[in-house]
């Protein structure tokens, strides 16, 4: 069979396996700032979160519901759109880095690093304070 025209690494896995892998690899990045994978689940990784990153820092509603689809929770997609998109503003491309760690004792298998070059600073994102309740009025009169 042809290898021309396939894009992608197949990873032994199925295609609905292949993106649920890809999605909770891009959610753990989101989340922690850096993962330690095998390195061609990072450098695979590497095409997917830069296209998702852009769409974060276009914004617009159509963008973010792109995004919340492209990872695994809302709460991921909610800190990359308010956390890390507008600290990476000042780069056009390249957002992620993949670095070379250690050979897996297991299987002998490449590992990598991915982690953002910039540094992400974590900007808590202020919830608006709780309104006090009322106490709540006797419905029933007590009798005498």
């Amino acid at each position: 069979m042809h290898r021309h025209g396939y894009i992608g690494r197949k990873f032994g896995r199925k295609r609905d396996e292949r993106r649920a892998l890809m999605k909770g690899l891009a959610t753990s990045l989101v989340m922690h700032g850096k993962i330690e994978t095998t390195l061609p689940k990072a450098k695979e990784l590497v095409r997917y979160i830069e296209k998702i990153i852009t769409k974060a820092k276009k914004g617009g509603l159509d963008n973010r519901r792109r995004v919340i689809a492209a990872l695994s929770t809302q709460e991921a997609a909610f800190r990359l759109f308010d956390v890390i998109a507008p600290q990476l503003t000042s780069r056009k491309s390249g957002h992620v880095r993949v670095k070379r760690t250690a050979i897996r004792v297991g299987d002998g298998t490449q590992m990598a690093s991915i982690a953002f070059v910039d540094e992400i600073k974590d900007v808590s994102v202020e919830k608006p304070a709780e309104i006090p309740k009322a106490t709540p009025k006797a419905t029933v009169k007590e009798k005498k």
